[in-house]
């Protein structure tokens, strides 16, 4: 596990193609980060993925906001493509 500058955030290779993860979890910080963008509040988001702690989850927002670009970037490669939403998911 690759460490960075946020206590609860890490990479590793083997988990999401090395993309910024909670640590000790296969969550991945874009997970978080599209839950927020659709609204849930950061105590929501613990609701719907409780095996993380509230600190993380605004750890992961923090993340967010000094790597957006990347985290962006991220979202926009792993977004499912149009033509194979069901209509009423467009």
């Amino acid at each position: 596990m690759k460490t960075t500058e946020h206590c609860y955030v890490g990479r590793d290779p083997e988990i999401s193609g090395g993309e910024p993860i909670i640590k000790g979890t296969r969550t991945s910080v874009r997970a978080i980060v599209e839950n927020w963008k659709l609204g849930l509040s950061p105590e929501e988001i613990v609701i719907h993925l409780p095996h993380l702690s509230l600190a993380q989850v605004f750890d992961a927002l923090s993340y967010y906001s000094d790597h957006q670009k990347e985290i962006e970037a991220l979202i926009e490669k792993n977004k499912i493509p149009e033509n194979l939403l069901h209509p009423s998911q467009k």
